[in-house]
């Protein structure tokens, strides 16, 4: 019998912290070029175990929410990063990309104001906010 090791989960591209951040400006970029609104970048890494960054935006409709997530997909890909999970979908008005130590939510807003991420992370530090 042939023992597989375990699988543990991988992490992005390596990039240093730094490095993460600007990719996480560059996904903000992608969701302002597909027009979300209601974007607010939030730094975790002190009060989370799992990511460094929440990506938080909303999109108008399904059609939007398949755009801003196909934009932020294809700005990240460009950028070597590999994606590791992706959740939900626009149908269901909410859409988790996720890439490691950046995930992005983009929600119909009544969805957004039912689930209240930046309410559950309210000690997270705002990077970026644009309404």
């Amino acid at each position: 019998m042939i023992r597989r090791p375990r699988a543990t989960r991988k992490t992005t591209k390596t990039v240093e912290p730094q490095g993460t951040l600007d990719l996480a400006h560059l996904a903000v970029t992608a969701v302002e070029s597909k027009k979300g609104s209601a974007i607010i970048l939030l730094d975790v890494h002190t009060i989370s175990s799992f990511t460094d960054y929440f990506l938080i935006c909303n999109g108008d409709s399904e059609r939007q929410i398949k755009a801003i997530a196909g934009g932020v997909q294809e700005a990240l890909d460009k950028q070597g990063m590999k994606q590791l999970g992706h959740e939900g979908s626009a149908e269901s008005g909410w859409v988790l990309l996720d890439y490691g130590d950046l995930l992005i939510h983009i929600f119909e807003p009544d969805k957004r104001n039912y689930y209240q991420l930046e309410d559950l992370w309210k000690d997270a530090q705002t990077v970026v906010k644009v309404q």
